[in-house]
């Protein structure tokens, strides 16, 4: 596993690169040029993701952007003098072709633009830094895992708590014994009014389900259930979802995984049911021997809990912080953190490419969580389990 602590230490040290040969370009040489970004956005749908633009201006001793590309007259203006970016264009080709960068950062929310985007960065022999969700449907994720592999170029999305040093010491407690033995893992949405269940599940959930998939290993089936203002969903209630996110229904999704070793975890989310604060956003780990929680982002909050009977009320046991140098310690990196995950897996993914190794959060774990969100709909639409990997590889919501 990549040790993420690694990855920080390395902050400022330079890892930089120079040209689309893996062989040459990212080499382990003493005098190595900087690596050409390019970016990609689209003002008005899905913008530059979260950050995924000025992370590269934070990275200007080893990255040098070489142009944007932007649809939006207006958008692509600011974003160059965002940027300081030397060019500046309406289609993204011309910035792949005319620029050449080594790496692109494809910043757009709205996933429906992520496989055209990718493929085309791909063909070029052009690495890529994506904004999560990595795309559609698995069939979509098919053919951006086959680009990666018939061009022999790195991917890497953009699920930062996947690069977080505190998810290195959470699996270390795990790994220690701190919790016993792992029983389950319990996820939830945000659950807010406006986008709470089917929404929910793919624009919070995928952070969640790529945690579960990092913590637990790869599922075997799902069995899900999906309603619409108290009745179960049907083809009546299906329409084009919001951001770009294909067929989409449900205020409600109550959703099963099975797990490596006979393990369960489950992701619900009910839309308006998350008005508390603070909210239920987040994963937990339940184990013979307590709890570990975990929210989400590069420095998210993580808790635990030991104590076997996982009520505190009965036990008189407390919950404890924990930080990125462990239990009830102080946390000893700062700034913004934002900004920061994002640096840190950049980072990652040339260095991955320098080492020809697959970066933190890669294609194929891109493809696992597309998959379980997608496994979702196909489990409703069957009104049964469904085993991965799925058969249906498009939205089954469009199959109602």
């Amino acid at each position: 596993m990549i040790n993420r602590r690694q990855v920080v230490q390395g902050l400022g040290a330079g890892i930089a690169a120079a040209s689309l040969d893996p062989s040459s370009l990212f080499a382990n040489t003493a005098d190595r040029p900087k690596v050409k970004v390019g970016i990609i956005g689209h003002t008005g749908r899905g913008n530059y993701g979260h950050g995924l633009d000025v992370c590269w201006r934070a990275m200007e001793d080893e990255a040098e952007i070489v142009g944007v590309a932007d649809a939006d007259d207006a958008g692509r203006t600011a974003a160059q003098t965002r940027l300081r970016a030397p060019k500046a264009f309406a289609d993204y080709l011309q910035l792949l072709d005319e620029t050449k960068p080594d790496i692109v950062s494809i910043g757009p929310r709205h996933p429906d633009q992520h496989r055209d985007m990718f493929l085309a960065a791909a063909e070029r022999g052009i690495h890529a830094y994506m904004e999560k969700p990595m795309c559609r449907t698995p069939a979509e994720a098919d053919d951006m895992v086959a680009a990666c592999e018939k061009h022999n170029v790195k991917l890497a999305i953009a699920h930062i708590t996947r690069n977080s040093p505190k998810l290195d010491v959470l699996l270390g407690l795990i790994r220690d014994g701190a919790i016993g033995d792992v029983l389950e893992l319990r996820g939830r949405g945000k659950e807010d009014a406006r986008r709470g269940g089917g929404e929910d599940l793919w624009v919070l959930g995928s952070h969640i389900l790529n945690l579960i998939h990092a913590i637990g290993g790869d599922p075997a089936w799902c069995f899900a259930t999906m309603e619409q203002d108290g009745h179960p969903v049907t083809k009546a209630d299906v329409a084009p979802g919001n951001e770009g996110l294909g067929p989409l229904a449900g205020d409600t999704v109550h959703a099963v995984y099975g797990l490596d070793g006979g393990r369960t975890a489950t992701f619900d989310s009910v839309r308006g049911a998350g008005t508390g604060r603070p909210s239920r956003f987040g994963l937990q780990i339940l184990g013979s021997g307590g709890i570990i929680e975990i929210l989400t982002g590069y420095l998210p909050q993580v808790w635990i809990l030991q104590d076997p009977a996982w009520s505190p009320g009965r036990s008189g046991k407390t919950w404890q912080p924990v930080s990125s140098a462990g239990i009830g310690q102080p946390e000893p990196i700062q700034g913004d953190t934002r900004l920061l995950g994002n640096v840190v897996a950049c980072r990652d993914l040339i260095q991955a490419i320098r080492d020809d190794r697959q970066p933190v959060c890669d294609v194929y774990q891109g493809r696992s969580t597309v998959e379980m969100i997608n496994a979702v709909f196909d489990s409703h639409r069957t009104g049964g389990p469904v085993k991965f990997p799925l058969k249906t590889r498009e939205n089954a919501l469009g199959l109602l």
